[in-house]
């Protein structure tokens, strides 16, 4: 019947993800969707929501990222929202109709045998006076799989002090498809303790 949208059987998320994505704010129904469709009923053994804010010229755009992990899979959503420029521009819109706001959903499934590597930057400040078990309070969580590699060349020395021949380049490969920057002052002391748990339980999946 014209009008009517399509239903889909979309599987329940656990609650404690469930309130995460609501935490966050934005547009959790269409987020919770997109990561319960991708997921496919499969266990949740655990998970990470970031929310970013940014600012393009006098208008908020925001990003979600949702990370989570299953027995067999690393599943990421993003959601952001950007202006639909085409919309005030389709033939026979009136002058003057503004842009449209759209948001746009992406989830990927990585297998957990194609990760590569999880990396966690931590962030500690007046070192001096560190207090152990406290792990600072900002982390960057750093994850590769191969689909983005980043090359790092410099200039190879054999060395001899003062030798000034052209030994070629040494470089590096890394790969960080993911970076999310995790600081407990902007997010929070729950969201840093989450970042690290789920770090921890995903590089305890990769290793067995």
């Amino acid at each position: 019947m014209a009008g009517m949208k399509p239903s889909f059987d979309v599987p329940t998320l656990p609650v404690d993800l469930t309130s995460a994505i609501e935490r966050a704010g934005y547009y959790p129904a269409l987020v919770g969707d997109v990561v319960s469709a991708a997921l496919a009923g499969e266990e949740v053994r655990s998970h990470l929501v970031h929310l970013e804010t940014t600012f393009d010229r006098d208008v908020i755009r925001r990003h979600v990222t949702v990370l989570v992990l299953t027995p067999s899979r690393l599943v990421i959503a993003h959601a952001d929202d950007h202006a639909d420029e085409g919309a005030g521009e389709a033939e026979g819109a009136p002058a003057g109709v503004p842009e449209q706001e759209v948001a746009t959903a992406t989830t990927e499934s990585i297998p957990l045998s194609a990760v590569r590597g999880v990396m966690l930057t931590h962030v500690v400040e007046d070192p001096q006076n560190y207090v152990p078990g406290s792990l600072g309070r900002e982390l960057t969580l750093t994850l590769g799989w191969g689909a983005v590699s980043r090359v790092d060349l410099l200039p190879a020395t054999c060395g001899e002090p003062g030798c000034d021949a052209d030994h070629g380049y040494d470089g590096t490969i890394s790969s960080d498809d993911i970076a999310l920057r995790v600081s407990a002052t902007a997010d929070g002391d729950s969201a840093l303790q989450q970042a690290i748990s789920f770090a921890h339980a995903l590089s305890a999946s990769l290793g067995r």
